[in-house]
């Protein structure tokens, strides 16, 4: 039975709401449990190479190498998801990656550490865009960019605890006969896992089978997403090839910029740690708990940045201005002493977070419903490469300066060029119901696949 317009409405509101109480939360949790366990070996870097042996090469190259695996099992994962659902294919990727990142306790040579963080980024792959794509099937494009906001900045805050974590659990070094970094990968790997096991019961695969919504809230919510998907559709001509959406520029445009991004991101994950150990007199704890406060920036910086893209028709001038600040912070990061140092990246931290939820913006409203999970996938796994460019590059750049300043100096130039890249950019207005021309091309209009209308 339709509901009448007037119930529609409350319901809806209501619907969005409840979202927010309950799964949000839920995805935070699990963010959270992710960026811990892709974090932690920056806070183990020095004693691995004193325990195991492996140098500032090694480990960027170690580090780096999640994000190889993470590209090539991306989309596959994804597909992945679309077939079984989100509740069991994000459980499946949560038990995984704490399952390889416990492992990383027991490392004992080079070879080993990279099998296990290839490994790492294997299992992990997909739980990115497969949390985006959840947001499309659940929220309207009204309120999509707070979700994405609020959520990308759940890894601000994971970064900022990772920190004090990593402090402490180094801190236990000799406890029961384990060395503190054994102490750091157990306890996080085998969080991920508990967590992992909780969320199959707690998280709804889809909209009907949320119990903690009312028959007519599920009703006013499916419709609201169904009118959307129906908009694009008919802006579209009918139906999409979504593989011959995949090459369109403006989505190797998006990849680009997201590269950027990440290398700021990872740069910053992986090194920071080693940058703060320059301060004088530092210890375990103190480079834990420094090393949170740009991460702790980031989340203030990421919160207005969410409130000026509500109210924004356009969000490309907001992006341009959060990637010119990652230029100028790191810049000024590279030419000054390591406490000056420390405050500037906490500037940087503040544009290249925030940058992060305003780009995720611009694909979510003007992809085709049809194409946004493959889309998100391609543009998250592409762009991930900088995660394997930044702390490779910089391990390579270390190993033979001494110093990380040259790639400061790199960083803060890839900013400036994304920045330049985004005036390139097509994107949806607020308010305007059709897909700006460019990144839904007419003549791929032909016929998909009964299977690409599954989630």
């Amino acid at each position: 039975m339709t509901q009448s317009v007037d119930a529609v409405v409350p319901d809806l509101a209501s619907a969005i709401k409840k979202f927010f109480r309950r799964v949000l939360p839920i995805m935070l949790i699990m963010l959270v449990c992710n960026q811990l366990n892709r974090s932690n070996i920056g806070y183990a870097q020095e004693h691995l190479q004193a325990d195991v042996g492996i140098g500032a090469a090694a480990y960027g190259f170690g580090a780096g190498l999640f994000f190889i695996a993470y590209a090539i099992f991306e989309l596959p994962s994804n597909v992945m998801m679309e077939k079984y659902g989100a509740k069991v294919w994000l459980t499946r990727i949560m038990i995984s990656w704490g399952t390889v990142s416990f492992l990383m306790a027991f490392v004992q040579n080079e070879t080993m550490f990279y099998v296990l963080r290839f490994l790492l980024g294997a299992a992990e792959a997909g739980f990115f865009p497969a949390v985006i794509f959840y947001f499309a099937r659940w929220v309207p494009a009204t309120h999509r960019g707070k979700a994405t906001a609020i959520f990308i900045a759940g890894s601000s805050v994971a970064a900022a605890i990772s920190g004090p974590v990593a402090g402490l659990l180094l801190s236990l070094h000799g406890a029961l006969g384990l060395r503190g970094w054994q102490w750091l990968f157990g306890f996080e790997g085998a969080l991920s896992v508990v967590v992992g096991m909780a969320v199959y019961f707690v998280l709804d695969a889809k909209i009907k089978d949320a119990k903690w919504l009312t028959a007519g809230e599920k009703e006013a919510l499916t419709q609201a997403i169904s009118e959307e998907d129906a908009q694009h559709a008919k802006a579209d001509g009918g139906k999409v090839n979504r593989w011959k959406m995949l090459l369109n520029p403006q989505i190797l445009l998006l990849c680009g910029i997201y590269f950027s991004v990440q290398l700021s991101i990872y740069a910053n994950t992986f090194w920071l740690p080693s940058i703060v150990r320059q301060i004088p007199g530092t210890t375990d704890l103190s480079v834990g708990f420094l090393s949170s406060i740009p991460w702790i920036c980031a989340v203030f910086a990421m919160y207005f940045a969410a409130k000026l893209q509500d109210k924004a028709k356009s969000k490309k001038p907001l992006l341009v201005v959060a990637l010119l600040v990652a230029a100028v912070g790191t810049f000024a990061a590279a030419i000054t002493t390591p406490v000056l140092a420390l405050v500037f990246l906490a500037v940087a931290a503040m544009g290249f977070k925030s940058a992060s939820p305003l780009f995720w913006t611009i694909p979510q409203s003007g992809l085709h419903p049809l194409v946004l999970a493959p889309a998100i996938a391609i543009i998250n796994s592409l762009g991930n490469l900088g995660g394997f460019v930044a702390p490779f590059g910089f391990g390579i750049i270390k190993e033979q300066t001494g110093s990380v300043i040259p790639g400061l100096f790199a960083l803060a130039a890839a900013s400036t060029l994304a920045a330049g890249l985004v005036y390139f950019l097509k994107e949806r207005r607020t308010g305007n119901d059709a897909p700006p021309k460019g990144l839904v091309d007419t003549a791929e209009v032909e016929a998909v696949e009964p299977a690409t209308r599954q989630a």
